[in-house]
């Protein structure tokens, strides 16, 4: 059986008053100052058209796209035999300030409900396969305007939340040692992040290779200096969070810009970090592999770019036995009380191309 959902249009702004028009001045002035002190120099990038792709960096590098982007994105996962309790928890992508989620379709032939987690409002899947539907395929379609995120403003309450620790993703002198060396002689927390920043970028290398990675550990990421995007950007959490800099991780994936359509190789993340009242992305990862994108990876996401979930740590109810989501990009399948992996595939098409 096919379900599908349309999330709700979006409601009118408030009336303005002349608070809040001061509060948005001020907001918008911060923003200004931050981008100001974020351009460094230019970044030679063709623009995307609709009707157009975005040519790859030279030197086989990929390519950003500016401005929107738009494209429809698959998310499917075929069960494995079901054998006994299973259940699965998989992301559902929300609209928010930078990408609009006009459409989705979700194609679920078995029992599931939608539930949020506990602490940021993500939307999960969670279903509740039996014997009858192994080797069934789930698939959630996607209709996305993403637009390239640049510093935006904080909401003064969240600040708190991301300065505490994370199972992986811990606060300790270890990493307060080594955040305050490499930001010594830095004033504001501009400076300070764009120092750590450079300190991951220099100390980490992007390698997949041997066990321990992928799993935005931390401390890993620190001891072996290697691994994927979640450690590159767990390892710069924990030092920001370690000297006071509120920060924070979300994960999607990247859509290609060399190509129109076809298959997504896994799950990409990056991390926000919170200064002079604005949360600036940052994507270290991206920045180690293509060095001349460094600048513009400091202060900016690129429009092609799909979020799934926000936060680590996810409490959910039902709860997996294993315990809160670390994140959520693949599902999480447990059977019989054990986590197994299902085939998983990403695609996308881009709209009008």
């Amino acid at each position: 059986m096919a379900y599908a959902v349309f999330p709700p249009s979006s409601s009118p702004s408030p009336s303005g008053t002349k608070d809040r028009l001061s509060l948005a001045a001020r907001g918008q002035v911060r923003i200004d100052r931050l981008m100001k002190l974020l351009v460094a120099r230019p970044i030679i990038v063709p623009v995307i058209f609709l009707t157009s792709v975005l040519a790859a960096s030279a030197a086989g590098e990929p390519g950003i796209i500016k401005g929107s982007d738009q494209f429809e994105f698959v998310y499917r996962v075929k069960l494995p035999e079901i054998k006994g309790e299973a259940r699965v928890w998989l992301p559902l992508a929300k609209t928010d300030r930078f990408q609009t989620v006009t459409e989705e379709e979700l194609n679920i032939p078995m029992k599931w409900e939608k539930v949020q987690d506990r602490d940021y409002g993500n939307d999960i899947c969670v279903l509740y396969p039996q014997s009858s539907d192994s080797g069934r395929t789930v698939e959630v379609r996607y209709r996305v305007v993403r637009k390239e995120k640049a510093p935006y403003p904080a909401n003064a309450t969240e600040t708190a939340r991301y300065l505490r620790p994370e199972k992986l993703v811990p606060i300790n002198e270890t990493f307060r040692t080594l955040a305050e060396k490499a930001t010594a002689g830095k004033t504001d927390d501009l400076e300070r992040a764009k120092a750590l920043y450079d300190h991951v970028m220099s100390r980490m290398r992007y390698d997949k290779s041997g066990t321990g990675w992928g799993r935005g550990d931390a401390v890993y990421a620190c001891d072996a200096q290697t691994g994927n995007c979640s450690d590159f950007h767990a390892y710069f959490i924990a030092l920001a969070r370690s000297i006071g800099i509120p920060a924070r991780f979300a994960i999607g994936a990247t859509i290609p810009a060399n190509k129109n359509e076809g298959t997504i190789e896994g799950y990409h993340c990056w991390a926000e970090f919170l200064a002079d009242g604005s949360w600036v992305p940052v994507d270290i990862s991206e920045a180690w592999k293509n060095p001349k994108l460094a600048d513009y990876y400091f202060g900016h996401n690129p429009a092609n770019r799909f979020e799934l979930t926000k936060g680590r740590d996810l409490v959910v109810d039902p709860e997996p036995a294993s315990g809160p989501i670390n994140f959520l990009a693949y599902p999480l399948l447990e059977m019989n009380g054990e986590v197994i992996k299902p085939e998983t595939t990403f695609m996308f098409r881009r709209i009008g191309a």
